[in-house]
């Protein structure tokens, strides 16, 4: 199955809460769209390995994506080495996508920054041709995706790039909500986090709609690059 984006997080959970709005508008577009995410997030204070497997499943079904897979790395502890690029540079290879969307290159969780880097790296190897690799008994040909796109996460990076997601708010936070274990749950008697309070759910919606104010929509998302972005035509610019 080719695909047209591939969603990369470190954790699941990471892609629906910076990324998804973008993710439905897309799909409802008629584009094939993946999910990857590199770890279980088996050391999450809340929920289990088990738990985020079964809320991944639900919230995937819920943005209606193509496809959704898990690496399997270790939480906190991967690291940016040959094995773990290669694993993802399996999985760039195997869907072809033309756009990737990965982690914020600088934030709190230190699997942010490393996701970010360890992603970026991997989609360039990903297109040397002299790098082999095989993924279910057959050899692999290079690919490159055309463009990365870091998502902003908990800390308020400057964007270089804001989508206009207005009429999927409903949709992401939907798909937000499905991990049940990990946000606000005025009844749940696990310990607190800082993304199980009130305020931390309700800062996803106040962020797409501050961002949605500066580009005059009702709710956005922003992304940050490596390179300058590029239109056609001055028109293209909104």
């Amino acid at each position: 199955m080719k695909l047209d984006i591939l969603a990369i997080g470190a954790h699941p959970d990471d892609v629906e809460l910076s990324c998804s709005g973008t993710i439905a508008k897309e799909v409802d577009r008629g584009k094939k769209v993946g999910i990857l995410d590199l770890t279980r997030g088996e050391l999450g204070t809340r929920g289990t390995a088990e738990t985020r497997d079964e809320e991944a499943k639900n919230a995937a079904k819920i943005l209606g994506v193509s496809v959704r897979e898990n690496l399997e790395f270790s939480d906190a502890f991967f690291v940016n080495n040959t094995a773990h690029q290669l694993e993802i540079i399996k999985m760039l290879r195997k869907y072809r996508p033309e756009i990737v969307l990965c982690n914020a290159i600088d934030d709190r969780h230190i699997d942010h920054g490393k996701g970010a880097k360890l992603t970026s790296d991997a989609c360039f190897l990903s297109g040397l041709r002299k790098i082999e690799t095989i993924y279910d008994g057959e050899s692999q040909e290079s690919w490159r995706p055309k463009h990365v796109y870091h998502y902003i996460q908990w800390k308020n990076l400057k964007p270089d790039v804001v989508v206009d997601i207005s009429g999927y708010m409903d949709k992401k936070m939907e798909s937000v909500k499905a991990y049940r274990t990990q946000f606000y749950d005025q009844d749940s008697k696990e310990p607190q986090t800082p993304i199980s309070s009130s305020n931390f759910l309700e800062s996803i919606t106040y962020r797409a709609r501050d961002l949605g104010r500066l580009i005059d929509t009702e709710h956005a998302e922003g992304y940050t690059v490596e390179r300058y972005p590029a239109v056609d035509s001055i028109f293209d610019l909104i």
